[in-house]
């Protein structure tokens, strides 16, 4: 070992060091946002990094963060604050500001898109602590224009990429070929003036400072912030192989003859490679923004209302509560509202997921953004602008996608360390093979040190989980799942366990006839009119069900007279000289009625979950009403497809154990928890995951909120018009139970997805930074040329980009069972074979 292989230790050694104490030394003191009216203020300067990187916060006093964006290129235009559910666009060269309460005390990270600039939020102690944060995420109209200046922003990237890309390969080319020609191929027709160095030089100078200049630029200015992304990467790569292809070319007396090669040819090629494969993962990118493109292409643009006595059109930002909507057959309905008069059927199925279209008529509630069909009708708008359910769909994906999954953790560990690494590798790989390489040694060094700066892509780590997400919750948005956040849509494909609420989860939960059974001598249709007649006066819930079977048969009520309730039994009166009692059998046996007739039968509607209601005129048996809570059309089919998936199935009702038994045998579930408290089901909850299970709750939001709060997924049924945004985990807008199943596909084809791209990224960079650094050489005599390292290193990131797109491909699991959101019909089930579970309501 001679004094330059100890000098070059040495240097290697220092600078390594040097570079561990610059990445990872104490940090300047965190920037204090100044007070202002109330208001904390402060301005990011982001050029190559965050300027301040630390700021500190007083919690319960709104914050302003001024972006101040200096700089272009896909990387850093988007901040993403995870835990607080925050991602906003940073336009170039332009001041966008982030408004938001931090009022949980703590340290906050914030970064770009990609996980490669970081920098982080202190919230220290103040006069409005509160453990909740409350976060301003803007109306649709603000998001709405945010995505057309992204678009406006991708679109400018990619004809800025295409051109640098044009040029790079125009003048790279012809040394390229040259090159390859004379030296590989040992071609004697190459002319000499394209194997001339200084004409070599001239050609790719303007790709090293022209086109190369975004990369170095963000490169280099990423070291000034004491960070490091791949652009630093690339630019110590380019200009270390540029810097000694220029003193050889200049000063060729410097350096021994045998170490005099440049490397113009591998510059013009990395730097072509790598514009060319941001701006094939530029458009790739642009996919996977589609799920809210498409939620704001819903929006309907005017709307007709109505305003001292005319119709007129207006923009429906300027739709204000109450007015009165005029809406036409094949409209967008406009805003959130109920119908006045007129009635139509609507097609739900961009909100809800929903594929076959919903009646609708006066009184019922219609969604913004849905498209009305065949009638005209008349609304009172009841919510616009950003309280819309639309909207609340907006903010709700938006923040989801700006939330980390805990898998990231993996990724971001691994990234903060990456960059420093693979200079101190780059580093050791050049002094050991400086020292013991064969010779030429310098120039298998300096060979060895570029091709492991260029082949490490830190850029494939960052997006690996972040895209996927950002996909996998669109899909679900479109499919009218709504998932909260990364970290439910990745828990919820590690659940073992789904108990199921009852009433409105697997049964539509609203009672209705099911059954009217009459004794010789009496019709269905006067037992029901002289039922509803009775009944009309009653306000016990099952009433509402007998008259609506009465209604839509056409049956006329006539008015009783003499009516009396009897409180637990049931009524009687008077209509049209006729006595008429309903109820139990208590109130009809303490009547001397006889029972032997209607008693069988009674019992065999109970005993197949509904809730038998006892007939008598004039003192005489006369029939028996059958009431129920019907099961969800396609219940059964999602519960067998959820045990199909490996989980267990369970129901858990406060129902009595005879009517908890009867729907649990119609969904096809075999554990059932009856008669437990709304209080006492999260202990239930919690009971099975002592018991080792991941627990999914399925709930209506309301009664289940402490349920579905103790489950590891709380799954909150919706209904399209009141969405349970804040009760659950995910909120499933049609309130089919099928979306169940959706939601957990789509969490295991999520993660799949994003284990896919950690294994692109982590396997590449395990096996392309070894090879690079020449672990392959002692052995088989295979170096990397530092153009393929960088081939590869394109590679890298568009294979985590394009298997992200492939989630863009998922389809709901087809369900058997067409799945309506509606109540069917009295007038269908009248007399039918059972298909539902009884309300457990005693007369």
């Amino acid at each position: 070992m001679n004094t330059a292989d100890i000098a070059v230790i040495a240097g290697a050694v220092t600078a390594s060091l040097g570079l561990l104490w610059f990445f990872f030394g104490s940090r300047t003191a965190a920037h204090i946002a100044e007070r202002h009216d109330d208001v904390q203020k402060v301005t990011v300067v982001l050029s190559g990094g965050y300027d301040p990187q630390r700021i500190q916060a007083v919690a319960g006093i709104p914050l302003q963060i001024d972006f101040d964006r200096r700089e272009s290129g896909d990387c850093t235009s988007r901040v993403v604050f995870p835990e607080l559910g925050i991602s906003r666009s940073l336009p170039a060269y332009e001041h966008t500001t982030v408004q938001f309460v931090p009022q949980q005390v703590g340290e906050f990270g914030f970064s770009c898109a990609m996980n490669m600039i970081h920098g982080t939020l202190m919230v220290l102690p103040g006069d409005a602590g509160s453990a909740l944060l409350d976060v301003e995420q803007g109306d649709p109209v603000d998001v709405a224009a945010t995505e057309a200046q992204e678009r406006e922003s991708t679109r400018a990237e990619v004809d800025q990429l295409t051109r640098l890309v044009g040029i790079a390969a125009l003048l790279t080319a012809p040394v390229f070929v040259a090159v390859m020609a004379h030296e590989v191929f040992r071609a004697t027709w190459v002319p000499s003036l394209l194997l001339n160095r200084w004409w070599q030089l001239a050609l790719i100078t303007p790709v090293m400072t022209y086109v190369g200049w975004p990369v170095h630029r963000t490169g280099w200015l990423a070291l000034r912030h004491r960070a490091a992304d791949m652009n630093t990467l690339i630019t110590l790569g380019t200009s270390a192989a540029f810097g000694y292809s220029l003193l050889v070319t200049v000063a060729p007396a410097l350096f021994p003859v045998h170490v005099r090669d440049v490397y113009y040819e591998a510059v013009g090629v990395i730097l072509t490679l790598i514009l060319l494969g941001r701006l094939l993962e530029a458009k790739a990118k642009a996919g996977t923004g589609e799920a809210i493109r498409a939620l704001l292409g819903l929006q309907a643009r005017t709307a007709r209302v109505e305003r001292s006595g005319l119709e007129v059109e207006i923009s429906v930002e300027d739709v204000l509560v109450g007015d009165v909507v005029v809406v036409r057959p094949g409209e967008k309905i406009p805003v959130d509202g109920a119908i006045l008069n007129g009635r139509s059927t609507i097609d739900e199925s961009m909100v809800t997921g929903e594929s076959l279209p919903v009646g609708k008529g006066r009184g019922d509630a219609v969604i913004g953004a849905t498209i009305n069909q065949t009638g005209t009708f008349r609304m009172t708008a009841a919510r616009v602008g950003r309280d819309t359910v639309l909207a609340q769909i907006v903010r709700m994906v938006q923040r989801a996608q700006a939330s980390k999954a805990p898998i990231q953790r993996l990724a971001d560990t691994a990234s903060g360390l990456f960059v420093p690494s693979v200079i101190v590798i780059a580093l050791g790989s050049f002094a050991a093979w400086y020292v013991v390489g064969p010779a030429p040694s310098l120039t298998l060094a300096l060979v060895s040190a570029v091709a492991v700066l260029i082949i490490a892509c830190p850029c494939a780590l960052g997006l690996a989980t972040p895209l996927s997400v950002m996909v996998g919750t669109g899909k679900g948005a479109q499919a009218g799942i709504l998932i909260r956040s990364a970290e439910a849509l990745e828990t919820a494909h590690t659940l073992d366990t789904i108990v199921l609420d009852k009433t409105g989860t697997l049964t539509v939960g609203v009672p209705i006839l099911t059954d009217v059974e009459t004794l010789p001598g009496h019709s269905n249709d006067d037992v029901l009119q002289l039922a509803a007649s009775v009944e009309a006066r009653s306000e016990h819930p099952l009433a509402g069900a007998i008259l609506a079977a009465a209604k839509e048969r056409g049956l006329a009520r006539q008015d009783p007279g003499d009516f009396e309730s009897i409180t637990g039994k049931g009524v009687r009166a008077v209509v049209n000289g006729r006595q008429v009692t309903i109820g139990t059998r208590r109130l009809l046996s303490e009547a001397g009625i006889d029972l032997s007739l209607l008693g069988p039968i009674a019992d065999r509607l109970s005993d197949e979950g509904k809730t038998a209601m006892l007939v008598a005129i004039n003192g005489r048996p006369s029939g028996v009403l059958a009431v129920a809570d019907t099961i969800k059309p396609g219940a059964a089919s999602a519960v067998a497809a959820l045990q199909r998936l490996g989980l267990e199935v369970q129901m858990l009702t406060g129902d009595n154990p005879r009517t908890a038994a009867a729907i649990a045998r119609q969904a096809g579930i075999t554990n059932v928890l009856a008669e437990v408290l709304p209080e006492h089901k999260a202990d239930e909850i919690r009971r099975l995951q002592l018991a080792g299970h991941r627990v999914g709750m399925v709930g209506d939001g309301i009664n289940d909120a402490p349920a579905l709060a103790a489950a590891d997924i709380g799954l909150a049924i919706g209904t399209g018009t009141d969405v349970a945004i804040e009760s659950a985990d995910i909120t499933l807008m049609s309130g089919a139970l099928h979306g169940v199943v959706t939601a957990i596909a789509l969490s295991k084809a999520t993660m799949r997805n994003i284990r896919q791209n950690l294994f692109f990224a982590l396997v590449y960079n395990g096996v392309g930074i070894p090879v690079a650094a020449g672990a392959l050489y002692p052995l088989l005599g295979w170096r990397l040329s530092p153009m393929l390292a960088a081939a590869a290193m394109a590679l890298s990131s568009l294979s985590v980009v394009g298997n992200a797109n492939r989630l863009r491909r998922f389809r709901p699991p087809a369900a058997s069972e067409v799945m309506m959101p509606e109540v069917v019909s009295a007038t269908a089930l009248a007399g039918t074979e059972p298909v539902g579970a009884a309300v457990g309501v005693e007369r």
